[in-house]
């Protein structure tokens, strides 16, 4: 166990380093923060001042050095536009794509294996059919249009949920604010948490399905209904235990996904998170934001990898024991 959890720690690290690169090379080269700085009266000389503050100038080896050694500490430099610490402007963000990730996860993983189990188990009825139908609109619609829908039933024409920001929050304390403990801000967080986690709800929802439907068709599930078994303890206590397993995996990396693809959800809905952060960084070619944000988004999926790695040594036995078989 501990041999295999400091093999995925290295591999971890590697990963990180190698994004690091390829996220600092990427946008070192794209376009020149200095012109998004200045306006147009500034001169040669103060334009050629603020390449050598910025640290422009330096050889590539010594800026990403300078990159990986501040980023261990949390320092990502200052933004280029906003003249603010990078670090304090993602911290200041951060909450509200977490919150919205947390429940439009919590949203595809509930609904998703209820309706796929459900699916399973009444595969031939007409409730059955009507789910799997309309879930094809989760994974055929693009996740703009499907927002841009929701506005225009929810917000526009019945007006009953907010089409835009966040709602009120609460200070926490430190750099966490809440939208979950008022009105407006739970109201403001349904469209963007349905859109977000609708295409996530329908691949889970067919992953359970499908895995539910291979169990069932099992010889210990055959001996188990044989031995006298109630349905309920058959479904429940034996198939749907056995169809998690892959489930932690696919629920694990989705997980990331929502938090890496929130960009296009707090675009349409104006959601003040780190995901609109980076794209007015990419406008303004703030190379710090852009590089800080896609070393966060690499955490993210490294760690989540790292537990579902771990979560499915101990849920599934046969790691185990193969391991084992391995070592002698």
């Amino acid at each position: 166990m501990i041999a295999f959890i400091i093999r995925r720690l290295l591999q971890s690290i590697l990963v990180m380093l190698t994004v690091a690169l390829v996220a600092f090379a990427l946008f070192r080269f794209v376009g020149d923060p200095i012109a998004s700085m200045v306006g147009q009266e500034t001169t040669l000389a103060e334009r050629a001042e603020l390449r050598d503050a910025l640290g422009l100038n330096d050889p590539f080896v010594v800026q990403f050095f300078t990159f990986v050694s501040r980023a261990l500490v949390g320092d990502f430099g200052i933004s280029y536009r906003l003249q603010q610490p990078v670090m304090e402007l993602i911290l200041s963000r951060l909450p509200a794509t977490l919150e919205l990730a947390l429940v439009s996860g919590i949203l595809a993983f509930v609904l998703g294996v209820g309706f796929g189990v459900y699916t399973a188990l009444r595969r031939g009825g007409w409730l059955s059919s009507s789910i799997m139908t309309v879930s094809l609109i989760g994974v055929s619609l693009p996740t703009f249009l499907i927002g841009v829908l929701l506005i225009w039933v929810f917000a526009v024409e019945l007006q009953w949920l907010p089409s835009f920001g966040r709602g009120d929050v609460v200070d926490l304390g430190g750099w966490w604010r809440t939208g979950l403990l008022t009105e407006s801000g739970r109201a403001s967080l349904v469209l963007p948490a349905i859109t977000l986690g609708l295409y996530q709800m329908t691949l889970i929802m067919r992953l359970v399905r499908a895995e539910m439907l291979e169990v069932l068709r099992t010889d210990y599930i055959k001996f188990a209904r044989a031995r006298g078994l109630t349905n309920r303890a058959v479904n429940f206590g034996h198939a749907l235990k056995n169809t998690l397993v892959p489930v932690i995996t696919i629920t694990g990396l989705q997980l990331g996904s929502i938090i890496a693809f929130a960009i296009i959800t707090e675009t349409v809905f104006q959601w003040p998170g780190v995901g609109a952060l980076f794209i007015n960084s990419v406008r303004f070619v703030d190379v710090p934001v852009m590089a800080a944000y896609l070393m966060l988004i690499a955490l993210v999926f490294v760690v989540i990898n790292l537990i579902v790695d771990l979560l499915y040594y101990v849920v599934d036995p046969r790691l185990r024991m193969d391991r084992t078989t391995a070592g002698h």
